[in-house]
C-alpha cells in the first residue's frame, strides 16, 4: 500500500481544480504536488515529478483528456490516471480505459469518495463510477464475438475469478500460496489474453462470463 499518494490535478477550470486540490488536501495520506491546466503542461509535470496519480479532465483545449491519457500512460506507465469528468458518454468511458486510464469518475463524486478512488488506483486497482459500470459491461459484451477465455490457463481463470470477487494481488497470492510478483505476472498475461487494459475491464468480463449476460 502506498503510504503517501502524490497527486497532480489537471483541469482547465481554475475554480474546479482548486476545489479538488482543497478537498484532497484534507486527507492525511494524499499530497497534491502540482496543478496543470492543459495536456502538454500535464505531461511535462508528470515527467518531472513522477506522481503516483494524475486526476485528468476529458474536455480541455488543445490535447483533450484522451490524448493526454495516452501520452502519459505511454511515457510514464507507473503513474495511474483517473479521469474526472462530467461526461457520462459510454464510448468516451471505453476509450479512456483503452488509452490507459485506471479509473473513470463523474464530477458529482464527493471529496471522500474521490480520495478513496485515488488510494484505489495508487495501489494498482481500477475503478468505474457504479452507474456507468453496467453500460461498460454491455458495450464490452457487444464487442466480444469470440470467447475471450479460451486461451486462459486454469490457474489464470482462477485468478481472474478472484479479481472479479474484488481481491487484490496480495490477497490472491495468500489464497493460492503464491508470491505476489507471480500473481502480478499472471494478471498481466490475463489482460493481454483478454485484450483489455485494466483489472476493471477483466473483472467485468469475468462477471459476464459467469452470468451469461
Amino acid at each position: 500500500m502506498v503510504e503517501n499518494v502524490r497527486v497532480v490535478v489537471v483541469d482547465d477550470h481554475p475554480l474546479f481544480r482548486q476545489g479538488v486540490v482543497h478537498s484532497l488536501g484534507t486527507a492525511d495520506d494524499i499530497t497534491v504536488i502540482g496543478e496543470a491546466d492543459s495536456g502538454p503542461d500535464a505531461l511535462a509535470m508528470v515527467r518531472d515529478q513522477l506522481p503516483d496519480v494524475v486526476l485528468l479532465d476529458i474536455n480541455m483545449p488543445g490535447w483533450n483528456g484522451l490524448v493526454t491519457t495516452e501520452k502519459i500512460s505511454f511515457e510514464c506507465p507507473a503513474t495511474a490516471i483517473v479521469i474526472l469528468t462530467s461526461s457520462d458518454d459510454k464510448d468516451t468511458l471505453l476509450d479512456a480505459f483503452k488509452a490507459g486510464a485506471k479509473a473513470y469518475v463523474l464530477k458529482g463524486v464527493s471529496g471522500q469518495e474521490l480520495a478513496q478512488v485515488v488510494r484505489t488506483v495508487a495501489n494498482g486497482d481500477a475503478y468505474v463510477t457504479p452507474s456507468l459500470a453496467a453500460h461498460m459491461l454491455q458495450s464490452m459484451k457487444r464487442q466480444q464475438c469470440v470467447d475471450p477465455f479460451r486461451d486462459l490457463t486454469s490457474r489464470e481463470y482462477q485468478i481472474l475469478s478472484m479479481i472479479g470477487a474484488g481481491m487484490k494481488n496480495r490477497e490472491i497470492g495468500e489464497a493460492l500460496a503464491l508470491a505476489e510478483k507471480t500473481i502480478k505476472r499472471s494478471v498481466t498475461n490475463i489482460l493481454q489474453k483478454l485484450q483489455v487494459r485494466s483489472r476493471v475491464e477483466a473483472a467485468l468480463l469475468a462477471a459476464k462470463h459467469v452470468t451469461g449476460k
